[in-house]
């Protein structure tokens, strides 16, 4: 049991480091601003411009978006770029697990999008006067849209190839099928039948219909629902990551 508890303790002071380190080399490089930061909002504005939208609406739609853009952008940037650099190497032959490794990953994109959410939620709190009708389903929704959406863009950081370029493609085209059979812009109550089921298939629908509950105390998919399948989604999406690192080792990537 004391050595369990010690390799625990070792664990996560490794994946710490791994997080700190990352936080403080990549989160304002150019790719991870443009990508994480600026696109989110850039959608959000120019999807709502001459729309009749309440502060409410604007804000549970803005933060669904900045968890979904901001959490995905790290893993697809970060990993190969550590690759092209060499410096991946170190990581994977470090006494870690893979698992850590991965998880402190995910933290790191799941942090980052929840600092940028927090900008637009009090951007919308302070300036706009938007309310919360449930704040714990608030916490709640941003941590797991965080975990989630940044174990995604954590399947495309393992690829195996040693360009951001490689990966940032297939990604970009992945999320943005995803964000257009969404409810975000088209709320399900609005889609016939096949476009709502469809709609059903994008994690963000989850993601963007707990911030509805969360901001505006309703939304059309019971909350349970909600909580259940944006949690098993982070885990399944981790899956193809632990597969990808194993081929990648037998590149010699």
């Amino acid at each position: 049991m004391t050595k369990l508890l010690k390799r625990i303790s070792t664990e996560i002071s490794l994946g710490w480091a791994v997080i700190r380190k990352d936080m403080k080399v990549y989160y304002l490089r150019p790719g991870m601003v443009m990508f994480g930061l600026l696109m989110p909002f850039f959608l959000f504005f120019s999807f709502s411009v001459r729309r009749e939208m309440a502060a409410a609406e604007g804000m549970a739609r803005l933060l669904a978006l900045t968890l979904f853009f901001t959490a995905a952008a790290a893993g697809p940037f970060i990993i190969p770029l550590e690759r092209r650099l060499g410096t991946y190497d170190r990581l994977l032959i470090a006494p870690m697990s893979l698992i850590s490794l991965l998880l402190s990953k995910t933290a790191v994109g799941a942090i980052y999008a929840l600092s940028v959410s927090m900008i637009a939620l009090l951007f919308g709190v302070v300036f706009f006067g938007a309310p919360i009708a449930q704040p714990w389903v608030l916490a709640v929704g941003l941590l797991l849209g965080a975990f989630t959406f940044s174990t995604l863009g954590l399947i495309f950081g393992s690829i195996p190839v040693r360009n951001p370029g490689d990966v940032q493609m297939p990604s970009n085209l992945l999320r943005w099928g995803l964000l257009f059979i969404s409810g975000v812009f088209i709320p399900l109550s609005e889609m016939n039948s096949v476009a709502r089921a469809i709609a059903y298939l994008s994690p963000l629908t989850y993601a963007q219909d707990l911030m509805n509950q969360a901001i505006l105390g309703s939304g059309q998919i019971n909350l349970w629902i909600d909580l259940i399948v944006l949690a098993l989604s982070g885990v399944i999406f981790l899956l193809p990551s632990l597969k990808l690192h194993q081929r990648g080792k037998v590149l010699g990537y």
